[in-house]
């Protein structure tokens, strides 16, 4: 059974958060851009830890059944891309995310309200 978008976009966000990924967003896009539903911006602290958070997410969404069709950056440049079609997610440093500034550039997404962790892990399944 294929998930929705939405639904992918919040097993990112555990599997960031379980990495202590932070200031992890969602951003709906499918209105602004054909490129996909959703972002996903999260931060990290440190090369290690964007490489941890990165391969988390990649290692849960691979036991749903869910595609990684791109792969981009390296932990040590402080920017990682992933690219699961409609949910594409960006694994910033502070410095390179404050640099890039998606959230900024994509003002008029709209910020999807991220639900307490049990809720997004229900959902999830």
């Amino acid at each position: 059974m294929k998930k929705n978008s939405l639904t992918v976009a919040k097993m990112v966000v555990s599997a960031a958060e379980d990495k202590k990924a932070k200031n992890t967003i969602i951003l709906k896009i499918s209105n602004l851009t054909p490129v996909a539903d959703y972002f996903v911006i999260t931060s990290g602290d440190s090369a290690p830890q964007l490489k941890a958070i990165s391969n988390f997410i990649m290692r849960k969404l691979k036991e749903n059944q869910i595609r990684l069709l791109h792969y981009e950056g390296k932990p040590e440049t402080g920017w990682i891309l992933l690219d699961y079609s409609d949910v594409i997610v960006h694994i910033f440093s502070e410095e390179k995310r404050n640099f890039y500034d998606l959230e900024y550039i994509w003002q008029e997404a709209k910020r999807i309200r991220l639900l307490k962790r049990e809720k997004i892990l229900k959902e999830g399944k």
